[in-house]
């Protein structure tokens, strides 16, 4: 028996990026824990990564092409070779080009590996291949252009810098649950006195990690901002020596839009009373160092880029922005550590092809005309569960002229309806590099046990597709370690003065922050711009959320022992998480005569979706809350959360807005 510790990383799509140690006994990864040595996980994981061992080598996993043997979604399939599959891709997209070009090929993947390599591996194929562009923004564009708007590309401060703050407010994150290792610094701060707060539409997991949990009604955090804007002037808790000297448009701001925000209108938007608008306002004024972290899901709305864009203001009129510890923390952006364009080759492209947002696959797959999706190409994601509208995803997926290839690990609810399926490695069976967008580290991954059955990598896949494709390009001739010893050969300013030996020895490796990133502002106006004028709106407003006409918004919102779809293979997360829940007030219950572990409806003109109603407190009158995606398979009835958010986008960006949708519900 052969035993060995081998260093990898979490591939999900995640902030933090953990470093993992793997047990490997004769081949199989027998045991999972954190990598004591990684600069911010520091060897904890979250409760879903702490046995992924149990994924990477459960019974359910896909370990040899498959072709479908029965109806569209029924999930009947027969084992064929490699070679056949990839045969019967090719000739089939052959037919379709020829019949009505390489435009009605769509490829479709998201964040089921944050790995560089893999999860950006189709792209160099269709981008050669001519197929239509996936436009990937179903999680949170609207946060990145509403940090943009005013702060351009400004670095965000270290993550760990919020130890040192004097205030923290965790707002629209359910960081125990999303972003579990930033809270290792808010623990620190909250030892040393500072007060934690939480602003969030219902009471989640992180209340309990906090001093205080402020309440706002679904899409009002713009309001929020702005009225504690108001405040912070009326009681002359501004930096003005600051506002003078950094920032752009404050003078605007205070004129035309704050005055339309005191705290009773403020309190009729938001739900929370004048009293808390004022009490919070003040702490924050009176606060020498307080830091914001956002998360992602208040930008999931139809007033999502708005809605950051004003909060990433706030810190501006307090001065926050020029000190350790203190602003605003959106994620971190470490794109240009590697030079992405010698993967993506956007320059395979002939022509520019057209471009479908993947958050309205489902209207694609059944409305576009000229030319019709034929072939759909499904690689890292699962659009039967994660993409909106799932009535209208499953309509198009059950087309009979519709061929799809679905590259899995598991026979998820997109794979039942393949026509062919083929068999995905683990990250553990892969060579890749990361980056995280919650920290400064970076990390390079080899394989650490040998594929399961016969899976492969996505850059395996892709290669064998292009050789038999005809496509003479050597690029697709790499292994993916070629590619990746290509990237690292090249070399880029934020890689510089990394210890070079430990990360490639599989360490995890932090980039170092620029010196000058404190105070300089890297807008076009070298300033805090409060005031764009390339934004349509020069200034911050509130614009409402889309809303409905239904009385309950629905949350549908992450899971702590899931992510999106991910993790519903294994029945020990599902028996701790206890099916798929409605959390509902208790005053709503009893409007509707609901007892709690009824089976309820939840419905809206999109669709109707069977939970299993727990009734709590912790949610708000008016709100109802489903978290997690559940794979169809383990829902109590043919539809899970999605058939209920709608294809509408953001208000800049293109995003996805899960969070903006409204239900009534009923007994089953």
């Amino acid at each position: 028996m052969t035993r060995k510790i081998k260093r990898s990383v979490c591939p999900y799509d995640c902030p933090d990026a953990c470093g993992l140690l793997i047990e490997v006994v004769d081949g199989k990864a027998v045991k999972v824990t954190g990598d004591p040595e990684h600069p911010f996980a520091r060897g904890t994981l979250c409760p879903k990564m702490n046995r992924y061992q149990d994924t990477v080598h459960s019974p359910l996993r896909l370990t040899q092409p498959l072709i479908r043997a029965g109806e569209k979604g029924s999930g009947q399939f027969q084992p064929i070779s490699w070679e056949e599959a990839i045969r019967r891709i090719v000739d089939r997209w052959n037919v379709i080009t020829k019949q009505f070009g390489t435009e009605a090929i769509l490829p479709y993947s998201y964040a089921g590996t944050m790995g560089l390599i893999q999860r950006n591996a189709g792209h160099s194929f269709f981008y050669r291949l001519g197929a239509s562009r996936l436009e990937r923004t179903i999680c949170s564009p609207a946060k990145e252009a509403g940090w943009r708007a005013v702060m351009g590309e400004t670095p965000a401060p270290h993550p760990d810098e919020v130890a040192e703050s004097d205030l923290v407010i965790l707002w629209g994150i359910n960081a125990v649950a999303t972003n579990i290792h930033f809270l290792h610094g808010v623990k620190s701060a909250r030892k040393k006195g500072a007060p934690v707060w939480l602003i969030d539409t219902y009471k989640t997991l992180t209340s309990s990690v906090v001093d205080q949990t402020y309440i706002v009604r679904p899409g009002s955090d713009g309001a929020l901002a702005l009225g504690l804007m108001y405040l912070l002037v009326r009681h002359g808790l501004i930096d003005n020596d600051f506002l003078a000297s950094h920032v752009k448009g404050f003078k605007e701001l205070n004129e035309k839009i704050l005055p339309d925000f005191p705290p009773e209108k403020v309190s009729a938007l938001t739900g929370l009373s004048t009293e808390a608008l004022e009490s919070m306002a003040k702490t924050y004024g009176r606060a020498k160092k307080p830091l914001i972290r956002l998360g992602s899901g208040l930008s999931r709305y139809g007033n999502g880029a708005m809605a950051i864009r004003t909060i990433v203001c706030l810190p501006a009129l307090v001065g926050a922005y020029g000190k350790r510890g203190a602003g605003c923390f959106t994620g971190t952006s470490t794109a240009d550590a590697f030079a992405m364009k010698e993967i993506l080759r956007e320059d395979f492209m002939a022509k520019k092809t057209r471009i479908i947002n993947m958050n309205q696959i489902g209207s694609a797959l059944n409305e576009i005309k000229d030319p019709p999706i034929q072939s759909l190409y499904v690689y890292s994601s699962n659009p039967a569960a994660v993409a909106p509208d799932q009535n209208q995803v499953l309509k198009g997926l059950t087309k009979d002229d519709l061929f799809t290839v679905v590259h899995e690990r598991f026979l998820t609810d997109t794979a039942r309806y393949a026509d062919i399926v083929l068999p995905a490695t683990s990250s553990l069976e892969q060579s890749d590099l990361y980056r995280s967008y919650g920290t400064y580290c970076i990390q390079h991954a080899k394989p650490v046990i040998p594929p399961v059955g016969e899976s492969k990598s996505n850059w395996e896949v892709f290669c064998l597709l292009a050789k038999a494709m005809g496509f003479d390009e050597s690029f697709f001739r790499q292994t993916a370690d070629d590619l990746i010893d290509h990237l690292l050969s090249i070399p880029t300013p934020m890689r510089e003065g990394i210890d070079q030996k430990a990360f490639s020895a599989g360490k995890a490796i932090e980039i170092p922050l620029p010196s000058d990133a404190r105070i300089r502002f890297r807008t076009p106006s070298g300033k805090v711009e409060i005031l764009n004028p390339k934004q349509a709106h020069p200034l911050p407003l509130y614009i409402p959320p889309y809303g409905g006409n239904d009385p309950f918004y629905l949350m549908a919102a992450p899971s702590f022992y899931a992510l999106n779809s991910s993790f519903r293979e294994r029945t020990d997360l599902r028996k701790k998480e206890g099916g798929m829940l409605l959390k509902m007030n208790p005053a709503d219950a009893e409007s509707k005569g609901l007892k709690d572990g009824d089976y309820v409806i939840a419905f809206n003109p999109l669709g109707e979706v069977s939970f299993i109603l727990r009734i709590t407190p912790d949610v708000p009158q008016g709100v109802v809350v489903a978290e997690g995606v559940w794979w169809l398979e383990y829902s109590p009835g043919p539809r899970s959360v999605n058939a209920l958010t709608s294809q509408r986008l953001t208000d800049q960006a293109q995003g996805s807005t899960f969070y903006d949708n409204t239900v009534d519900v009923r007994h089953a």
